[in-house]
Formats: structure tokens, sequence, C-alpha cells
């Protein structure tokens, strides 16, 4: 058995350089397997819904260099991420399902792509295309939502603290108010503004293609000729 620990030596490289023919074979074979593994057991759909998102940095952050103004991108990207992921964000979809758990969703059907400062992509993924482009839009839509309350709610706290600041509001009349804004405002920045760029008629493809099942038929299926080229040459040797 020490054939096994053996390094490869030049008369296995020549055995496999004369078997090319047994290689395209089980290639061919392993393409075919993959078409018929994409067919029997097809991938599940993934929808795409896009949410612009734009901080505004300009008029957010007036001052500071470079490194400020990518800590300060950073910070209120994590807060909307946050938000994404929301037990209420994500509640707003499971609702309208009955056989979906908010868990489930999080963990299996959703996925974030591209949190910055411009286009949010946001994907889910079903067996049926119609509703996975339901749960997408669901989602992209009470995300939206969520971002644009706790905007406004913290223009109004801002607006609050200004008048505090001149004297123009007595701090005992708004003390409630401001302490419900500071809890509503999920610590967004009131410059913060959201849209989304499409609600109908969202992208709708398969979450894996025919090409990848064939192309990862094929390796498999030659990556199995080799070993079989190799170990019959071994024990016959």
């Amino acid at each position: 058995m020490n054939w096994l620990l053996s390094p490869p030596s030049l008369n296995d490289f020549l055995r496999l350089l004369r078997a090319w023919k047994f290689w395209l074979l089980f290639s061919v074979l392993g393409a075919l397997l993959g078409v018929g593994a994409y067919y029997t057991f097809p991938p599940d759909y993934r929808a795409k819904a896009t949410v612009v998102v734009d901080f505004n940095l300009e008029e957010s952050l007036t001052e500071g260099n470079d490194r400020d103004l990518f800590y300060y991108l950073e910070r209120e990207t994590r807060k909307l991420v946050e938000v994404v992921w929301a037990d209420e964000t994500i509640e707003a979809v499971a609702q309208e399902f009955d056989d979906l758990t908010v868990a489930e969703l999080r963990n299996e059907r959703l996925q974030l792509s591209q949190p910055q400062d411009g286009a949010w992509h946001f994907y889910a993924d079903d067996a049926d295309p119609a509703r996975a482009e339901q749960i997408v839009s669901l989602w992209a839509e009470s995300f939206n939502k969520q971002v644009q309350e706790g905007a406004a709610n913290a223009l109004a706290l801002n607006a609050l603290k200004i008048g505090l600041a001149n004297g123009d509001i007595n701090l005992a009349d708004v003390e409630e108010e401001i302490a419900e804004l500071e809890a509503n405002s999920l610590g967004i920045t009131s410059y913060v503004e959201i849209s989304l760029s499409q609600k109908e008629s969202l992208p709708v493809t398969r979450t894996n293609s025919l090409g990848e099942y064939i192309f990862f038929g094929a390796v498999i299926m030659l990556f199995i000729a080799v070993i079989g080229i190799l170990f019959s040459g071994k024990m016959n040797g």
C-alpha cells in the first residue's frame, strides 16, 4: 500500500495523457448528469429588489477628513443593516405567509448584498417564482418604511433639541416626546434618504444556472476519471 503515499511519477502523467478519450467520455457523462440533476431537482428561484440609500454625506458631514467620512459611512451603514434584519422588519414579511417564520426567512430565504451608500440589493429564494418576488418585495418595502419612519423621528428630535438649545421650548413640556422620538428613531440620521427603485415586475432567476450544474458535473466526473486511471495503473503495476 506504499503506492498510496508515493508522489506521482512521470509514468503516471503519461498514463493520464494517453487516457484523454477516457477524460472526454467522463466529462460528457458528468455534463449530462448535471443536466439531469438540474431538471430533476431544480434550484429555487431568486427574486431581487433594489433600494436606493443616500446618506447625503455632503450635508450630514460638512467637516472632517477622509477617515472621519469613512467611519461615519460605516457606522450609519451598520445601523441600517440592523434595521434590515430586525424582528419588526422580517415579521412584516412572515405575517403574510402561514408556512414561513422569522427564523426561516432570516437564516434561509433572505439575503442582502452591497450595503453601502447607493443601491442595496435584497434577495429572496423560493420554489415558486411569484412567491419569491412577493417575499422580497414585502421585505424591501418593510425596510423602506422602517427607515423612513426612523429618519422622520430623528428629524423631529433634532428640531426639538434645537428649540431647547435656543430656549424656545421648555424641557418639561417635551421630555416625554423626546424620549419617545429617541426610542423610535432607531439611531438613524435624519439626513438619510431611501427609496424603492422598482416595486413591480422584479427580476427573478434561478439560484444556480444550468451552466453551473453542467460545469460542476463535468469537473466531478473528470476528477473521478483521473483518480480511477491513477489507481488502476498503480494496482496493475
